[in-house]
């Protein structure tokens, strides 16, 4: 497994991590055995980053891994969580809490969810409006001080609120979406970074399983799937970005690749500070994912891909206009 340094000071992680999220919550009904035997292949195949929330699930994903990784040795994986978000028991939003007593509070109950005694990288999910970032980052100062959070980790925070929160502790990386078609962050978020030295954490690299390969207009989202709100699965929206699809189709069966592993290798070719986190919820998923790390792409095909998708491609915003108005690092 190739690794790759979180930020100028953070800690060496494999070259790709596994998102946890859709073991628990958002993407419908998921095979718990299954989803363990996937981080069990994961750690097999040299992934050491898992990234959670104490709300995936409502803490349901910090206990599933907490047992999977049960009985190997703390030192051989890395925790990254994200906390903050607040939820009622039917799951609905409620806003953020980035308090510094909620901070230690929430940390607390994740220790034990996880049986661990300390977590590698801790980010809040979102800013929290009422609460300055100052205020949110000294709580988990303490925590480092303490022993029992490695790593400051930010997430979905634009340019302005990187560099105060960096004043304060400096971070390792910044968790945000970045794909083919979610380019937001290269005009100021990632400039930044790299000023700072922070590294990204790249979650939804194949847009929700949008430019996976495996989805289509026939395939309906249930229920409990967000998908069914999000803009760019809905309506004529969904309609311009398959067209997209079949774009990467063509150019991933002329390469002899899978889409999900065009898609992964595009987000790696895009700096070795960049480290993107794959949702894989099966063993199967996991293994063509893991393939990208053997896709090289030349010079010339990455011009391709940037003429035939560029920036602003896609039709629809990423998330529905609730969520799009709490995100700090929209604000660039």
């Amino acid at each position: 497994m190739k690794t790759r340094q979180l930020g100028w000071h953070g800690p060496i992680a494999s070259a790709l991590g596994l998102g946890c999220m859709g073991m628990s919550d958002f993407y419908g009904s998921a095979d718990r055995q299954e989803c363990i035997a996937t981080i069990h292949a994961a750690l097999g195949a040299g992934i050491n980053l898992f990234d959670t929330g104490d709300f995936y699930g409502m803490g349901h994903n910090e206990m599933l891994l907490g047992e999977a990784l049960a009985g190997r040795p703390r030192n051989s994986y890395l925790l990254s969580v994200k906390f903050g978000a607040q939820r009622d028991p039917a799951g609905n939003w409620l806003g953020y809490d980035a308090r510094p007593s909620a901070v230690k509070t929430a940390l607390a109950y994740t220790l034990k969810r996880l049986r661990t005694d300390y977590v590698d990288i801790y980010r809040p999910a979102r800013l929290d409006p009422n609460v300055p970032i100052e205020d949110t980052v000294g709580a988990i100062a303490d925590l480092v001080k303490a022993g029992y959070v490695r790593y400051l980790g930010l997430s979905e925070v634009g340019s302005a609120t990187l560099r105060r929160a960096h004043a304060v502790l400096p971070a390792c990386d910044l968790q945000i979406e970045y794909s083919l078609i979610a380019r937001g962050i290269e005009a100021s978020v990632l400039p930044t970074c790299r000023a700072l030295g922070l590294g990204l954490t790249a979650y939804g690299v194949l847009t929700r399983g949008l430019i996976s390969g495996h989805w289509s207009k026939e395939r309906s989202a249930n229920a409990n799937d967000f998908r069914t709100l999000a803009p760019r699965f809905q309506g004529i929206n969904l309609d311009h970005n398959l067209a997209l699809v079949e774009t990467l189709r063509a150019f991933a069966t002329a390469r002899g690749v899978s889409m999900a592993q065009l898609a992964i290798a595009w987000v790696l070719a895009r700096g070795d500070d960049i480290l993107p986190l794959v949702g894989a919820r099966s063993r199967q998923r996991l293994q063509e994912a893991l393939g990208a790390l053997d896709v090289r792409l030349a010079a010339d095909e990455l011009a391709t891909l940037e003429k035939v998708i560029p920036p602003g491609a896609a039709a629809g915003a990423r998330y529905d206009p609730d969520s799009m108005s709490v995100l700090d690092s929209e604000k660039g």
